[in-house]
């Protein structure tokens, strides 16, 4: 976990970033909670903290009826994804509030949710899937007339209007633009927002991240993309082998990845993909297996630049005195990564 300081701060601010990390007991009350919960602080005191719910459960506490800490942090509801199943089945469907309520669904509950987890409302996130559908039509070569009714457009015109402001082009321009589709995962360290291509997995990083908004800017320059929410059959995959992964099931990745960054950085970031999980290599050892024995600095940075984390294990790459260093989603967060991967193959044997 992280340092008591650290857990009582991100407590005290409600801070999301660090659902999931840790859990807070009560004594008082006898109910333990995750760091965001809006419910009145109790005295430092008595607040007991816990690496997991489980743990807290063990102790006696029962599960705050506000926060629910035992289910995991960014966990989509089953009615919103039901929504999220139907809009994938069909990009080219519409649903207006009317069929929400027909629904027995609130459809202010559901904007609160998509704007709260995507930063839209319920209609933007099914428009800018309509429109990446049909960009995947575009690509495929269908004509513009027929891709704009089927992605359910009421005209051409106002297709040929949504599809300039996405891409910047007119539609019939817009076949050559590759779409790169976004969507937030839930796992036991936090948040994730995954990133996928045609092509595979382009970026898996923690919502938290300092550097997400950069790793952001950089695929979208170096690929010439644009990103809609969602999720493609790539990403169905590495979700799988994700829940796999922490579950300790399997600590391998057979998702296709598509690496984006300069020759140097691929060539640093296929070697990080070599190493077994649980063990551990320098950076000046890293160097040395590339052929670039003096570039450790250079390759520390590559690492740092890794767009996709725990696939691409840049958390088993350690200072040369074994001690943890240099690790973007936090040492915290390296080290549960290190110990949790020992600990699967040490169950497994």
């Amino acid at each position: 976990m992280p340092s008591e300081q650290e857990m009582r701060r991100a407590f005290g601010q409600r801070d999301a970033s660090y659902d999931g990390i840790f859990f807070v007991g009560v004594r008082s009350t006898g109910i333990v909670c995750r760091p965001s919960c809006p419910a009145r602080k109790p005295k430092p005191e008595n607040m007991v903290f816990f690496p997991t719910v489980t743990a807290a459960l063990a102790e006696g506490f029962r599960p705050c009826k506000r926060c629910r800490p035992d289910a995991l942090p960014g966990q989509v509801p089953d009615e919103i994804k039901a929504l999220l199943d139907e809009i994938e089945h069909d990009p080219g469907s519409r649903l207006r509030d009317a069929d929400l309520a027909a629904r027995s669904l609130d459809p202010v509950r559901i904007r609160r949710w998509f704007k709260a987890n995507h930063g839209m409302t319920f209609q933007a996130y099914h428009r800018a899937r309509r429109l990446a559908h049909a960009l995947g039509r575009l690509l495929d070569g269908a004509a513009v007339t027929d891709t704009a009714f089927d992605s359910g457009f009421d005209s051409t015109s106002g297709f040929r209007d949504a599809m300039r402001r996405l891409t910047g082009k007119a539609a019939s321009a817009s076949r050559a633009t590759p779409v790169i589709a976004l969507s937030r995962l839930p796992t036991p360290l936090g948040p994730m927002l995954l990133g996928c291509s045609d092509q595979g997995i382009c970026l898996l990083e923690f919502i938290d991240r300092r550097m997400l908004e950069t790793q952001l800017k950089r695929l979208v320059s170096r690929s010439n993309a644009v990103f809609t929410p969602g999720i493609n059959a790539h990403g169905r995959q590495l979700d799988a082998e994700l829940n796999a992964y922490f579950n300790g099931r399997s600590l391998n990745f057979e998702t296709p990845i598509h690496m984006v960054g300069s020759d140097f950085q691929k060539s640093v970031w296929q070697l990080l993909r070599q190493i077994p999980p649980g063990q551990t290599i320098s950076y000046g050892e890293q160097a040395q297996r590339l052929g670039r024995p003096g570039a450790a600095r250079a390759v520390a940075r590559a690492n740092g630049d890794n767009p996709l984390a725990i696939v691409v294990p840049c958390h088993r790459v350690i200072g040369a005195n074994g001690r943890l260093t240099g690790y973007g989603g936090g040492l915290w967060r390296k080290r549960w990564l290190l110990n949790h991967e020992r600990e699967a193959i040490s169950q497994s044997e």
